[in-house]
Protein backbone atom coordinates (compact mmCIF):
# COMPACT_ATOMS: atom_id res chain seq x y z
CA UNK A 1 0.00 0.00 0.00
CA UNK A 2 1.56 3.16 -0.89
CA UNK A 3 0.55 6.63 1.96
CA UNK A 4 -1.00 9.44 0.98
CA UNK A 5 -0.08 11.87 -1.66
CA UNK A 6 -1.19 15.68 0.09
CA UNK A 7 -0.60 17.08 -3.37
CA UNK A 8 -3.53 15.22 -4.86
CA UNK A 9 -6.96 15.02 -4.51
CA UNK A 10 -7.62 11.52 -2.36
CA UNK A 11 -10.71 8.97 -1.51
CA UNK A 12 -12.45 8.79 1.55
CA UNK A 13 -14.99 5.81 1.75
CA UNK A 14 -17.10 5.75 4.71
CA UNK A 15 -20.77 3.98 5.49
CA UNK A 16 -22.59 5.54 8.34
CA UNK A 17 -26.28 4.15 8.39
CA UNK A 18 -28.36 5.86 4.93
CA UNK A 19 -26.08 7.03 2.41
CA UNK A 20 -28.47 9.96 1.58
CA UNK A 21 -27.53 11.73 5.33
CA UNK A 22 -23.69 11.24 4.60
CA UNK A 23 -23.53 12.20 1.10
CA UNK A 24 -25.88 15.26 1.60
CA UNK A 25 -23.57 16.84 4.65
CA UNK A 26 -20.17 16.25 2.96
CA UNK A 27 -21.50 17.67 -0.52
CA UNK A 28 -21.53 21.12 1.57
CA UNK A 29 -18.09 20.51 3.20
CA UNK A 30 -14.75 22.83 1.58
CA UNK A 31 -12.78 20.73 0.41
CA UNK A 32 -15.08 18.02 -0.67
CA UNK A 33 -15.19 18.14 -4.53
CA UNK A 34 -17.17 15.00 -5.05
CA UNK A 35 -19.80 12.81 -2.84
CA UNK A 36 -21.08 9.65 -4.67
CA UNK A 37 -23.46 7.11 -3.07
CA UNK A 38 -22.92 3.65 -3.47
CA UNK A 39 -21.93 0.35 -2.15
CA UNK A 40 -18.74 -1.17 -1.01
CA UNK A 41 -18.09 -4.67 0.81
CA UNK A 42 -20.01 -7.30 -0.59
CA UNK A 43 -19.93 -10.31 -2.79
CA UNK A 44 -21.87 -9.59 -5.55
CA UNK A 45 -20.64 -8.02 -8.84
CA UNK A 46 -23.13 -5.89 -9.85
CA UNK A 47 -25.38 -4.94 -6.29
CA UNK A 48 -28.49 -2.95 -7.07
CA UNK A 49 -30.52 -0.98 -3.91
CA UNK A 50 -33.04 -3.49 -3.63
CA UNK A 51 -30.40 -6.49 -4.00
CA UNK A 52 -28.41 -4.43 -0.87
CA UNK A 53 -31.27 -4.08 1.07
CA UNK A 54 -32.20 -8.00 1.31
CA UNK A 55 -28.82 -8.20 3.62
CA UNK A 56 -27.66 -11.08 1.30
CA UNK A 57 -24.69 -9.20 -0.66
CA UNK A 58 -22.93 -8.08 2.36
CA UNK A 59 -22.75 -4.73 0.85
CA UNK A 60 -22.97 -1.38 3.04
CA UNK A 61 -24.04 1.65 1.80
CA UNK A 62 -21.32 4.10 1.69
CA UNK A 63 -20.20 7.09 0.23
CA UNK A 64 -17.33 7.59 -1.55
CA UNK A 65 -15.40 10.94 -1.30
CA UNK A 66 -12.97 12.86 -3.92
CA UNK A 67 -11.20 15.35 -1.60
CA UNK A 68 -8.32 18.24 -1.58
CA UNK A 69 -6.16 17.44 1.40
CA UNK A 70 -4.65 20.96 0.86
CA UNK A 71 -8.32 22.14 2.31
CA UNK A 72 -9.48 19.54 4.62
CA UNK A 73 -7.33 16.53 6.20
CA UNK A 74 -8.82 12.69 6.01
CA UNK A 75 -8.38 13.33 9.93
CA UNK A 76 -11.04 16.25 9.68
CA UNK A 77 -13.73 13.83 7.29
CA UNK A 78 -13.46 11.54 10.04
CA UNK A 79 -14.13 13.68 13.10
CA UNK A 80 -17.42 14.86 10.86
CA UNK A 81 -18.41 11.08 9.75
CA UNK A 82 -18.98 10.29 13.70
CA UNK A 83 -20.76 13.31 14.07
CA UNK A 84 -23.16 12.17 11.41
CA UNK A 85 -23.81 8.91 13.24
CA UNK A 86 -23.86 7.23 16.08
CA UNK A 87 -21.31 4.77 15.78
CA UNK A 88 -22.20 2.42 18.38
CA UNK A 89 -25.25 1.38 17.09
CA UNK A 90 -24.03 -2.20 15.12
CA UNK A 91 -25.93 -2.82 11.59
CA UNK A 92 -28.14 0.13 12.46
CA UNK A 93 -28.78 3.44 12.39
CA UNK A 94 -31.86 4.68 14.37
CA UNK A 95 -34.75 2.29 12.75
CA UNK A 96 -32.66 1.73 9.63
CA UNK A 97 -32.02 -1.81 10.51
CA UNK A 98 -29.69 -4.32 8.28
CA UNK A 99 -25.82 -4.91 7.71
CA UNK A 100 -25.98 -2.48 5.00
CA UNK A 101 -26.69 0.17 7.73
CA UNK A 102 -23.35 -0.77 9.47
CA UNK A 103 -20.92 1.96 10.30
CA UNK A 104 -17.25 1.14 8.45
CA UNK A 105 -14.21 3.32 7.06
CA UNK A 106 -12.95 1.45 3.67
CA UNK A 107 -9.37 2.60 4.13
CA UNK A 108 -7.21 3.24 0.93
CA UNK A 109 -4.02 2.52 2.23
CA UNK A 110 -1.91 2.33 5.54
CA UNK A 111 -2.28 5.46 6.49
CA UNK A 112 -5.55 6.33 6.05
CA UNK A 113 -5.90 2.54 8.25
CA UNK A 114 -3.48 4.04 11.09
CA UNK A 115 -6.14 7.24 11.16
CA UNK A 116 -9.07 5.62 11.21
CA UNK A 117 -7.79 3.51 14.10
CA UNK A 118 -6.36 6.07 16.19
CA UNK A 119 -9.34 8.32 16.17
CA UNK A 120 -11.38 5.52 17.06
CA UNK A 121 -9.14 4.63 20.10
CA UNK A 122 -9.31 8.64 20.90
CA UNK A 123 -13.23 8.67 20.74
CA UNK A 124 -13.28 5.31 23.15
CA UNK A 125 -10.81 7.10 25.66
CA UNK A 126 -12.39 10.14 25.83
CA UNK A 127 -15.94 8.18 26.11
CA UNK A 128 -17.59 10.27 23.20
CA UNK A 129 -20.11 7.84 23.54
CA UNK A 130 -21.49 5.78 26.02
CA UNK A 131 -20.86 2.51 24.39
CA UNK A 132 -17.73 1.17 22.85
CA UNK A 133 -17.79 2.21 19.25
CA UNK A 134 -18.51 -0.97 16.36
CA UNK A 135 -17.13 0.80 13.23
CA UNK A 136 -15.24 -1.59 11.31
CA UNK A 137 -11.73 -0.40 9.61
CA UNK A 138 -11.64 -2.56 6.63
CA UNK A 139 -9.40 -2.47 3.47
CA UNK A 140 -11.50 -1.20 0.27
CA UNK A 141 -13.29 -3.34 -2.17
CA UNK A 142 -14.43 -2.70 -5.44
CA UNK A 143 -17.22 0.51 -5.44
CA UNK A 144 -20.04 0.26 -7.01
CA UNK A 145 -22.42 3.83 -7.95
CA UNK A 146 -25.60 4.15 -6.25
CA UNK A 147 -28.58 4.40 -8.99
CA UNK A 148 -28.88 7.82 -10.24
CA UNK A 149 -31.59 8.65 -7.95
CA UNK A 150 -29.95 8.06 -5.05
CA UNK A 151 -27.12 10.73 -6.10
CA UNK A 152 -27.73 14.29 -3.87
CA UNK A 153 -31.17 12.23 -3.45
CA UNK A 154 -31.66 14.84 0.00
CA UNK A 155 -31.24 18.13 -2.15
CA UNK A 156 -33.87 16.69 -5.58
CA UNK A 157 -36.15 15.41 -2.50
CA UNK A 158 -36.74 17.55 0.76
CA UNK A 159 -40.46 16.81 0.68
CA UNK A 160 -39.48 13.33 1.14
CA UNK A 161 -40.91 12.26 4.86
CA UNK A 162 -37.91 10.53 5.21
CA UNK A 163 -35.69 13.68 4.51
CA UNK A 164 -38.06 15.64 6.71
CA UNK A 165 -38.17 13.18 9.70
CA UNK A 166 -34.28 12.03 9.51
CA UNK A 167 -31.99 13.72 7.06
CA UNK A 168 -33.01 17.00 7.62
CA UNK A 169 -32.86 17.23 11.61
CA UNK A 170 -29.33 15.49 11.03
CA UNK A 171 -28.15 18.01 8.41
CA UNK A 172 -29.20 21.01 10.65
CA UNK A 173 -27.07 19.49 13.67
CA UNK A 174 -24.09 19.52 11.31
CA UNK A 175 -24.28 22.63 9.93
CA UNK A 176 -24.20 24.15 13.26
CA UNK A 177 -21.56 22.10 14.41
CA UNK A 178 -19.22 22.55 11.27
CA UNK A 179 -20.32 26.21 10.27
CA UNK A 180 -16.61 26.88 9.74
CA UNK A 181 -16.36 23.76 7.19
CA UNK A 182 -19.22 24.23 5.26
CA UNK A 183 -19.17 25.90 1.47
Amino acid sequence: MSTINHNETQQAIVAGGCFWCIESAFNSVKGIESAVSGYMGGQSDAPTYEDICTGTTGHAEVVNLTFDPAVISYREILEIFFALHDPTQLNKQGGDVGTHYRSAIFFTNEEQQEIAENIITEINIDKVWPEPIVTEVIIQSEFFSGEDYHQKYFTKNLENQYCQAVVSPKLAKFKQTFVKMLK
